[in-house]
């Protein structure tokens, strides 16, 4: 009997070190593809334009076959690193975002307002007209659409306008207006929680940053 307990002790030490190795391996690979991710996002920003669009077919596929890679990578992480891993993703992409919604406005033959520019800095060019339509929000896509507008919104909040925060709060507001329909349509419990999370995040943040551009363009108007 003590042997068996002696060989039991000895299998599920092996096998906890067997899960600890491939626990580590897998979050190595996952780091590996999120910094390699970050790294190619940060290339794009310093190709010049006309190269970037002259490029975009290869780029868009480049940068999807990487996104694709990153998020398999994550999928089988531990919660708490998967939490701080999608995030870093999520960045990313609002990222990307940024620079393709620029490049699309500077290759259309017809002039885009500022605001329309505003609005696809969020989501892309196109897909939030000055109506602030969000019909194409469904209970499947909310959440990252909420994401999606919040890793935007950090990413630029340092180059708003006290107009451009007017605009944002607008946005904001049709979103929020949008939810309450999709939250009769099945939207889960789960995804509702995150939503608030994101929420209860962007609030503060936005009332700060907007008195901060306040404050700044009076002192740049004083100068």
């Amino acid at each position: 009997m003590k042997n068996k307990r002696i060989e039991f002790g000895v299998f599920m030490a092996l096998l906890i070190s067997m899960i600890s190795c491939k626990n580590d391996k897998t979050e190595a690979t996952a780091e590996e593809r999120i910094g390699a991710m970050e790294s190619y996002v940060d290339s794009l920003e310093s190709v010049k334009s006309d190269e970037a669009v002259s490029n975009w077919d290869q780029i868009t596929v480049d940068y999807d076959r990487r996104m694709a890679e990153a998020d398999a990578a994550i999928t089988s992480l531990r919660d708490d690193v998967k939490k701080s891993s999608q995030e870093r993703l999520d960045s990313v992409k609002a990222r990307y975002f940024f620079i393709k919604s620029n490049l699309e406005a500077s290759k259309a033959p017809v002039k885009v307002n500022y605001n329309q520019r505003l609005r696809d800095t969020f989501f892309g060019a196109g897909k939030l007209g000055e109506d602030m339509n969000f019909s194409w929000v469904n209970k499947d896509n909310i959440l990252q659409t909420y994401q999606t507008f919040f890793e935007a919104y950090k990413a630029n909040k340092g180059n708003f306008t006290r107009e451009d925060y007017d605009e944002v709060k607008m946005i904001y507001e049709a979103l929020d207006s949008r939810k309450n329909t999709v939250e009769n349509e099945g939207l889960s419990s789960e995804d509702n929680n995150k939503i608030a999370a994101i929420k209860f995040k962007f609030a503060p943040m936005f009332k700060v940053n907007r008195i901060g551009a306040k404050s700044r363009e009076n002192e740049e108007a004083k100068e």
